[in-house]
């Protein structure tokens, strides 16, 4: 297991979730090495719940792992908007999307915490100014 705290993207969440996905088999071996629960945010079971039903497939697969405790929702919007507003802006030429910056607030949050995505945008995102975010992508 890892020492850290998963912080789920919405990618690893669909590719989890949803069997025949590119990165299905790769996202199954490496959820085995989080601690449960992942911590994630509203925007991520958004955008997952939007994918999972473009693959024909609902999002009660989504609440099941809440239900259960394998993900947690762990960032309040309305508290971190200062933050989430701050991120947005620094990387508009991005563009950010207010998942991806839940996420980059996330680890701020929970600075043991690593990022499982499937997004190549968290090698370029930064944590309090200018610290490297630590992220688990494929290869």
């Amino acid at each position: 297991m890892k020492q850290g705290q998963g912080l789920l993207d919405t990618g690893p969440l669909v590719s989890f979730l949803a069997a025949g996905l590119r990165h299905h088999s790769w996202v199954c071996e490496q959820w085995k090495l989080f601690r449960p629960p992942m911590l994630t945010c509203e925007p991520v079971l958004t955008e997952a719940a939007f994918l999972l039903k473009r693959e024909g497939r609902g999002a009660d697969l989504l609440f099941a792992l809440l239900e259960r405790g394998a993900i947690r929702l762990a960032i309040d919007l309305e508290e971190q908007q200062a933050d989430l507003r701050a991120l947005m802006r620094r990387y508009r030429n991005r563009p950010m999307s207010l998942a991806d910056a839940c996420l980059v607030r996330l680890s701020e949050l929970h600075p043991d915490g690593e990022v499982f995505t499937l997004d190549s945008g968290f090698r370029i995102y930064r944590r309090n100014g200018n610290r490297v975010i630590p992220a688990l992508l494929p290869d």
